[in-house]
């Protein structure tokens, strides 16, 4: 038995180039979910509980993105990255190996949430010239909870 040709109105170049795109999007999201989670881990000082509850409220809400994403990429008939070697490959988030204070943590979460959200947004033009607009609603979608917790994480430094 052998898989059926996918037929769903976007060529093949496409498909691929939109996968990759995607999958740039699905490192960086994973990269910041464990980031969030260690800092979920080590945050401490006078907004620990504040914090602590934020940062699982955020590395939930990424935990079900990360699905979401590598979904998308198998339905567009690309096998989906999953390992560290290539999140570490396709990802711009930078990895923090300590335990930042906790306005470190908050600048670095701001930063990194606007990553993600460029990343999105760099993925437009290939989409919208292959009307993927499943796709197109994933990034909008993603882009929108990316843009409201970088406002929410800067609101809370001065």
């Amino acid at each position: 038995m052998h898989a059926t040709q996918i037929n769903i109105g976007i060529k093949a170049e496409d498909r691929e180039n939109i996968a990759d795109g995607l999958s740039r999007l699905l490192a960086d999201t994973y990269t910041l979910y464990l980031k969030t989670h260690n800092f979920h881990w080590n945050v401490t000082g006078p907004m620990f509980n504040t914090l602590h509850t934020m940062f699982e409220q955020q590395y939930t809400e990424l935990a079900t993105a990360v699905d979401e994403i590598a979904e998308r990429i198998r339905a567009l008939g690309v096998p989906a990255p999953g390992s560290y070697a290539q999140f570490s490959e396709l990802t711009e988030i930078r990895e923090e190996r300590g335990a930042p204070s906790a306005e470190d943590m908050i600048a670095q979460l701001v930063e990194d949430q606007e990553t993600v959200v460029r990343t999105a947004r760099s993925i437009f033009p290939v989409v919208d010239a292959a009307s993927d607009e499943p796709t197109a609603d994933l990034l909008t979608q993603r882009m929108q909870v990316h843009e409201k917790t970088a406002w929410m994480l800067r609101s809370m430094i001065s």
